[in-house]
């Protein structure tokens, strides 16, 4: 599994929490009624799924700048179809969700290079480090993005939930709605795909070229 280019997001109660749900669930103080069901139940969702959906919006091609607008998004709509999302699919819905809004992205020409990726990726890891690793982070990220740029909308979904995020492959099954053998086929022709793309993006680097 892919892990070293990973961003993280910013805090997630700074983005993933309407202003008006975080009314009304966080009246907790003295005299406040407990939290409804429906809100225990979307900070549970919050909670476990916020870094997942903000990482595959990544590798589904929403840049850093825009992937908490983005997160946001995507749990406002869980959010106002709580009711509807049946216990154990949470996370099928969500990604499903996120398909959706990072395709709207690309579509509004969301995709561009960033130049702040590494303030995202410094904020997630583990100690601070120093300038050239951060140098060699972006890089790697940047890299990362363009491979994923140019890979098949097919494949690349199967690649980021299988080899950046590390879902199962009967997961995938179940969440794409796709055979077994059919998310196998994917993964396999996903991971060609990836590396013939790397080859030829580290080789135009190394001469010096930009991106096709």
């Amino acid at each position: 599994m892919i892990s070293a280019t990973r961003s993280g997001p910013s805090p997630r109660a700074e983005v993933a929490r309407d202003p008006a749900m975080t009314a009304r669930a966080d009246r907790t103080g003295p005299g406040a009624p407990p939290p409804s069901p429906s809100a225990e139940r979307y900070r549970a969702l919050v909670d476990a799924h916020f870094d997942f959906i903000w990482r595959s919006l990544r590798g589904l091609g929403v840049p850093a700048g825009s992937a908490d607008d983005a997160a946001q998004h995507v749990f406002l709509i869980a959010y106002q179809k709580l009711d509807e999302i049946a216990p154990g699919r949470e996370r099928s819905f969500l990604f499903g969700t996120a398909l959706g809004v990072a395709a709207n992205a690309r579509r509004a020409g969301a995709r561009r290079r960033e130049l702040c990726d590494d303030d995202a990726m410094a904020a997630a890891a583990d100690g601070a480090p120093d300038p050239e690793q951060l140098v060699e982070m972006k890089q790697a990220r940047e890299l990362l993005d363009e491979v994923l740029e140019a890979m098949e909308d097919d494949l690349r979904v199967a690649f980021v939930l299988f080899e950046l995020e590390g879902v199962a492959t009967e997961e995938i099954s179940a969440m794409l709605g796709l055979a077994k053998g059919t998310v196998a086929s994917r993964l396999r022709r996903a991971r060609e795909e990836f590396r013939a793309i790397a080859r030829r993006v580290q080789a135009r680097a190394q001469h010096g070229g930009g991106k096709r």
